[in-house]
């Protein structure tokens, strides 16, 4: 049975960055979009970047300029570079994936993913 994995969370003060990884293995077919959530506590669920198959991709308005989305399919692995990390991007991190592919504006919509990661925390201090 497949699972997608993630890792490279952690604590980091304001201003910090972070590169999020998930490995994907135990799948016999290819991901046709791919995106990273992120839940806060006390808080929904919420899209922060996804991929899609051709290479496009969707950025949550909250961190448009600091956070790159990109997939090495040699590597199975979905990469999130986060940088000028602020207190409230602190968040348990989830990789999600699909095998079908959707137009760029339902990428960060959690309904269209049936595979999800286990999450990494990512903790930013003031």
């Amino acid at each position: 049975q497949g699972q997608l994995v993630e890792s490279g969370g952690g604590s980091v003060q304001a201003g910090g960055s972070l590169r999020l990884s998930c490995a994907a293995s135990g799948y016999d077919y290819t991901f046709g979009s791919m995106a990273w959530f992120r839940q806060a506590f006390g808080k929904f669920r919420e899209g922060v970047a996804g991929i899609g198959s051709d290479g496009s991709t969707s950025y949550a308005d909250s961190v448009k300029g600091r956070c790159t989305i990109s997939l090495d399919n040699a590597r199975n692995t979905l990469y999130l570079q986060l940088d000028n990390l602020k207190p409230d991007d602190t968040a348990m991190y989830y990789c999600a994936a699909t095998r079908g592919e959707m137009a760029v504006d339902h990428l960060l919509k959690s309904y269209n993913y049936n595979r999800w990661g286990q999450g990494t925390q990512v903790t930013v201090s003031s």
